[in-house]
């Protein structure tokens, strides 16, 4: 029974947080969309800076996150269906090569010194229709570029890294342009940066999966499945929501940032690089623990563990009128909600059925970016009038409220997650057992 230690014991070594890199399709995507995102940052903290440099407006930074980020909440279940009838591969190259025009009309706007804050929400619009396809067929996609599903979470885990050291690198290599050269090629350096992504994405070699059956339904009624699928699943709707609850409440600090930095820290695009960088700092840690993880057992302790702590650091941010310890709580901010939001995608995707997943992960971008702007046109409105530290700090309280609720959940929801375990192979002794079992009741062949 014990021979199995010698193998996990190398396992345990760097190979094995970077497993899902076995993979060639997965590969070549890790590499172009590591170039791509920090590009990709660069423009969010660019966007952020020229707002409040062209209009000290609280309440225009928030209408610019609302811009931004209110067609997932109105497409992503359309595009949900759509991910499932339609070719993943080709959709993401196509919202690829859509992504870097638009980048490339910002830069053009604002490099000739005719853009306005009218340009950035009617741009932010169209990013954020783009981003209501891409999101949920990049995270179905998962799937069909890693071949074993046991690599799938440390895929996921992968992802998150990838995503936060670029929001570690893209904020500061974007203040430095900010500082030196203007907005402006931010959004051209962006542009350039899509090209390794559509090129990994060409490089792939994707086995043509049937879809004859949901090409063949009907929107409506797919979407309703979708939607029932959801509902009916109390683990899945529970994590989705909670999700939600941090995203709506939370999340919307980002689009504060430029206030903390300017107004309350008393420094420049510089010190909102910083600011940024601190969050993409604590993501990428979480990442990492995530990725040295052996299995998603104990994933759901984790949730609202690391919920409160995205909370906690919240509260301490809107109280710190230090630059030093602001930094430091950001980076236990963006630990705490990195963790919590990459351990929800990784229950979902293990729980989900194939079938449905494109469905279920648009329901899921609805819940991580759909509310968001709400979240962010609320969050200038209060910090309109009462101040951006106390629209943080009640941010942070909701989040701590979130997380005891899920925990107030979990002995049920593990009721219910358990027998999927068991089927999926998981739960290892007790599938063991099952089937022992099974053999028993079974009469030999003759």
């Amino acid at each position: 029974m014990k021979p199995a230690a010698p193998t996990d014991s190398p396992a345990r070594g760097a190979g094995f947080m970077v497993r899902a890199l076995r993979h060639r399709n997965y590969r070549l995507f890790f590499s172009g969309q590591s170039v791509s995102l920090i590009g990709t940052w660069m423009t969010r903290i660019a966007t952020s800076w020229l707002v409040y440099r062209l209009t000290r407006s609280p309440l225009l930074l928030g209408l610019t996150g609302f811009a931004g980020q209110i067609p997932s909440f109105l497409l992503a279940p359309l595009a949900g269906v759509l991910v499932d009838r339609w070719n993943r591969h080709r959709l993401l190259v196509a919202t690829q090569i859509l992504a870097m025009l638009q980048s490339a009309a910002l830069g053009v706007l604002t490099l000739t010194g005719v853009i306005t804050i009218w340009h950035i929400l009617l741009l932010s619009l169209v990013q954020g229709a783009i981003n209501a396809f891409d999101m949920p067929a990049r995270q179905a996609f998962v799937v069909e570029m890693v071949d074993r599903r046991e690599d799938l979470a440390n895929a996921i885990a992968l992802n998150s890294s990838m995503v936060n050291a670029a929001r570690l690198l893209g904020p500061s290599i974007g203040g430095v342009i900010i500082a030196a050269v203007g907005e402006g090629w931010c959004f051209s350096l962006d542009a350039v940066s899509y090209l390794a992504v559509i090129a990994s994405l060409l490089l792939m070699r994707i086995a043509s999966r049937p879809r004859a059956a949901a090409a063949e339904a009907r929107v409506l009624p797919q979407l309703r499945e979708g939607w029932a699928y959801v509902a009916g699943s109390a683990p899945i709707r529970s994590i989705l929501l909670l999700l939600a609850l941090m995203s709506l409440v939370g999340m919307p600090y980002t689009v504060l940032m430029p206030i903390f930095a300017s107004g309350v820290l008393r420094g420049g695009p510089h010190t909102l690089g910083f600011l940024m960088a601190a969050t993409g700092v604590g993501a990428l840690l979480g990442a990492v623990f995530l990725a040295n993880r052996r299995t998603v057992l104990g994933l759901g302790r984790i949730i609202p563990l690391m919920g409160g702590l995205f909370g906690a650091g919240l509260i301490g941010f809107s109280l710190s009128r230090s630059l030093w310890l602001s930094l430091a709580l950001l980076l236990v901010t963006g630990l705490g909600f990195m963790v919590q939001m990459a351990a929800s995608n990784t229950l979902i995707q293990t729980l989900v059925e194939d079938d449905k997943r494109g469905r279920v992960m648009s329901f899921y971008t609805m819940a991580f970016m759909g509310t968001t702007p709400f979240g962010s046109l609320l969050a200038g409105g209060l910090a309109h009038r009462i101040g951006a530290p106390r629209t943080l700090l009640f941010g942070g309280l909701g989040c701590i409220a979130g997380a005891l609720w899920f925990a107030s959940l979990l002995p049920k929801l593990r009721e219910r997650v358990r027998p999927v375990y068991v089927k999926m192979g998981i739960l290892p002794e007790m599938a063991e057992g099952i089937a022992s079992a099974a053999q028993l009741s079974v009469p030999p062949e003759q």
